[in-house]
């Protein structure tokens, strides 16, 4: 679903990505780990269409990002580290709209059973979003994602700012959409949460891939294996 194949980018002549090469199958979660300065954002905004690989491809259902952008944006859902909504819009009026730039139509009904999948209260859901917290703002972002229906699910730091109960309710959200067939690419600094919620991890330091871990069968990834090989300077 995802692929990334000798993905390379190079801004003002200093090379960014590196010869990058992972791929998400479907059903999967796969976490790309790495420090500031990595190439995580990168890594998103080359497959969301913002950047053009130097070289390479970023591939999604096996066909190139850049030779048909709108097409691929039509079957993701991106749910940026700080979700931007209207603040003097309540949480139901944000959808509504969004979906609308989409011209995609649902009922209050179908709007609530996605607040409901992201537990954000029924009396929350026509509040305005001024009075939200960063975590309400996220579920109502994650709701917008669900009522799209996309397939493949692209996270930017998607638990930056949560509280554990919050973190908590979104990685099972989360592991139930993969479960449920979505194909989700999350980028995080966070070794913890990688290792909850990933099938696998790619550990990305300075543009390259310099290692991976999957998760055995009924199981996490171990966090010490990974917290050991993202501090270190080099890998074994």
């Amino acid at each position: 679903m995802i692929e990334a194949k000798n993905l390379c980018i190079t801004i003002n002549q200093s090379d960014i990505l590196k010869s990058l090469n992972f791929q998400v199958a479907e059903g999967e979660i796969y976490a790309l780990l790495g420090g500031n300065g990595a190439g995580k954002s990168t890594t998103l905004k080359t497959f969301l269409g913002f950047l053009k690989p130097t070289t390479g491809q970023a591939m999604i259902n096996g066909r190139a990002v850049k030779d048909d952008v709108k097409a691929v944006r039509q079957h993701t859902a991106y749910l940026p580290e700080s979700a931007t909504l209207y603040q003097h819009l309540t949480a139901r009026e944000n959808i509504h709209y969004f979906l609308s730039l989409a011209n995609i139509s649902k009922t209050d009904s179908e709007v609530d059973q996605a607040f409901d999948r992201v537990a954000l209260q029924p009396k929350a859901r026509d509040r305005h979003m001024s009075t939200y917290s960063k975590g309400m703002r996220q579920k109502t972002a994650i709701a917008l994602a669900l009522l799209r229906e996309a397939p493949i699910f692209f996270l930017d730091e998607p638990t930056s700012g949560l509280d554990p109960v919050a973190i908590d309710e979104f990685n099972q959200l989360v592991s139930e959409l993969a479960a449920n067939g979505s194909t989700i690419l999350m980028v995080t600094h966070d070794v913890y949460g990688a290792c909850q919620v990933a099938n696998r991890i790619g550990l990305l330091r300075e543009g390259e891939l310099v290692g991976e871990f999957s998760a055995p069968a009924g199981q996490q990834i171990e966090t010490e294996l990974v917290h050991t090989a993202f501090t270190q300077k080099d890998m074994a």
